[in-house]
Order: C-alpha cells, then structure tokens, then sequence
C-alpha cells in the first residue's frame, strides 16, 4: 500500500536513510535491494554501489562512502589477473571483461550471462574513487601502493578496450551497442581520476571519448533516440554542455516521463504491463528523483517540487520501489531500490538546501541522529 500521509523532512531523511543503511554488507558494499528478495537484488553491482553511495557523499558521510570504494578496490585487486590479461589483448568475449557484479562477502564473480560489457560501471568508479580523492579520503582507501597500481590498470583497461567506441550491454545490462551513457561515464572517470597524484591518464585518451559522444549526442545509441540512462550524463558525471543538456531533458521528459516514474526507453520489455512488451514500459521511480536533482541544479526549483513530491506520494512501507507497472499503483518486488533511495535523498537534500540559509547542517543532523 502506497503511504499517502505527509512526512516531516526530517522524517523522511531519518526513515530513508535507515533504509538505504539496512542494505549494506559488513563488507562495504551494498545490496542492489532487499537481502531476501528472489531476484538476485541481493547481489553487489558495481553501478549500483557507485549511485549508492552519493546520498553518503552529500550528507558529509565519507566513511560509509570510503568504506564502499574500498572493497570496490579490493574486488579489482582480487581480479587484477583478469585486468592485467585484458590490457596485454584486447577482449573479446563477455567473460573477458571485469564483471558487474560480485558477491558482495567473498567478491568472487557470478559467472552466468548477465551483459557483462558494461563500460560505465568502470568509468563510474574511477569517478566516485575521485570523489573520495577531493574529499581527502584517499589515503582510508588502502594501502596507497596498491590502491595506485590497480586505478592506473583500470585506466589501461579502459584504453585497450578502446572504451570510445566499444559495444557494451550498458547501464541495462541487454543490447551490445555504442552507448553515450557509457562513453560519458568512462570519459567523467578519466578526467577526475587524472587529478589523483600518481595516476596516469592519456589526454588523447579522454578526448577520443569526449568526440565519440558529440558525434552520438543527443542520441544514445543507433537504436535508442532516448534513454533515461543519458540523465547520468548531465548528474553526477557533467560532460554535457548546454545545448545539449536541454536537448536530453527535453527528449526525457517528452517522451519517457509518465506519472509514477520515467521509462528507461519506448518497447523496454522489462517488467511490460503488455504481453507483446509494447506500449505500456514499467515506470522507474528514480527517474523522478534524477530529474528533480537536474532541475533544481539548474536553477528551477519548483519544477523539482514537483517531480520530488510526486515521487513522496510513491512511497511505500519498504520503501522506495524499482518500478511502477504502467498505469498501475502495482510495484514490483525489488523494494526498496538502494539506487532509487540515494537518488531520492540527494533530491530531498538539494531541494532543502536549495531553500533554507543553514546550507547542509540540518541534513547533517537528520543523518546522525
């Protein structure tokens, strides 16, 4: 049953903050959604853990994200021979590439077909590992020696798959094409991992992805005009320009943004409310709150009200879900979402933020309390 009555900010920050906390392993890393689901949300992404992460970040809660981006580190060095075969030859085969997702207590790979080429969740941690380095965390993520050696191979991976126009599954795991949401994040990775001391990053090598992505922008790829995945490229990664940060809002909410949530693309057959998987795609509910964060960057605080309020009204007693079935108030089992309730307290703090003088001390106060 949908929660209809209205909460505190505070409540809704301590509530969902609770939620997002009860996903994580002792080891660091989060679940994708609940420890019991059926689904395999119980496993650890490496996307997932990236987008998990950002509620931490903007709280001010650098030891939870550290933590995170440390046993991301520690996966990559328990596969360093797997990495280390990659940028001697380039891969070919899926099971070649470093996969998305692991174990989250032993951080052994789950070897069966899952769209293992998915490009920007490497990009994606060489950004966030960034993040840490700006916030003067780097030295809590292991030891320096190692912790160097294994960023800079990741770099090399990036650079023998030729990441500027390699065919990956991308953010939704399925189709193996070109894809901008890949290339930005790959291209956002290199340029803030290059700011790290001791890391080495080819400026040819971001340029020939910032080229690849003007030529494929504002597409997402040869099939798909629009994507909800392209949002990624204006927040958190930022290598969008103006014109063509209008032109992927514009296109989203035109022809992706429905009442409950945002496709992920027109004749997406997952979770379909249509048995010929036309016409009536499941609603991501995160997308609401990643339209909200945009907005409000941009200076456009009520329209991200509106988006945020009506993703509060889609609250649940788990949660946050994954996804509305379309024209439904049916959600479906992966609930709560961790990626969807960091995207959604990110939103709350921003707003907040945006509109009260005390800038960031009462979000602070809601998380440790």
């Amino acid at each position: 049953m949908v929660l209809k009555k209205k909460k505190s900010y505070e409540s809704l920050m301590k509530d969902h903050f609770d939620i997002l906390k009860s996903l994580q392993y002792e080891s660091g890393l989060f679940a994708a959604s609940s420890k019991k689901v059926s689904t395999g949300y119980d496993k650890s992404w490496l996307r997932d853990n990236f987008y998990e992460c950002l509620a931490f970040q903007v709280a001010g809660d650098y030891s939870t994200a550290t933590k995170v981006y440390k046993a991301l580190l520690q996966i990559f060095l328990k596969h360093e021979w797997k990495i280390d075969h990659a940028i001697k030859q380039r891969p070919w085969e899926k099971h070649e590439y470093i996969h998305a997702r692991f174990h989250p207590e032993t951080f052994e790979e789950f070897w069966e077909d899952w769209g293992n080429k998915q490009n920007d969740a490497v990009g994606a941690i060489l950004f966030g590992v960034g993040e840490i380095y700006h916030a003067g965390y780097f030295e809590e993520l292991g030891e320096r020696e190692h912790v160097l050696r294994i960023l800079n191979k990741l770099v090399l991976y990036l650079q023998s798959i030729e990441y500027y126009h390699d065919l990956d599954s991308g953010m939704w795991e399925e189709d193996e094409e070109v894809h901008a949401s890949s290339i930005g994040a790959c291209v956002a990775g290199l340029k803030n991992i290059s700011k790290v001391p001791g890391i080495e990053v080819s400026e040819n090598l971001i340029k020939k992805g910032e080229e690849a992505l003007d030529v494929l922008l504002p597409r997402e790829s040869k099939k798909k005009f629009c994507d909800l995945s392209q949002l990624s490229l204006i927040y958190p990664y930022g290598v969008t320009n103006k014109k063509q940060t209008q032109e992927i809002l514009k296109n989203v909410e035109y022809t992706l943004l429905k009442d409950r949530g945002v496709i992920r693309y027109k004749n997406d057959y997952y979770y379909n409310n249509n048995m010929d998987g036309y016409s009536e795609e499941a609603e991501w509910t995160f997308g609401l709150a990643w339209l909200s964060i945009i907005h409000n960057r941009l200076g456009d605080y009520q329209k991200a009200k509106e988006l945020l309020d009506t993703m509060i009204g889609l609250d649940t007693k788990l949660g946050l879900p994954e996804l509305y079935f379309s024209n439904s108030e049916k959600y479906n089992e992966n609930t709560p979402l961790g990626w969807t309730e960091s995207l959604f307290l990110v939103a709350l703090h921003d707003l907040h933020d945006s509109h009260h003088s005390k800038r960031k001390s009462v979000f602070k106060d809601v998380f440790h309390k």
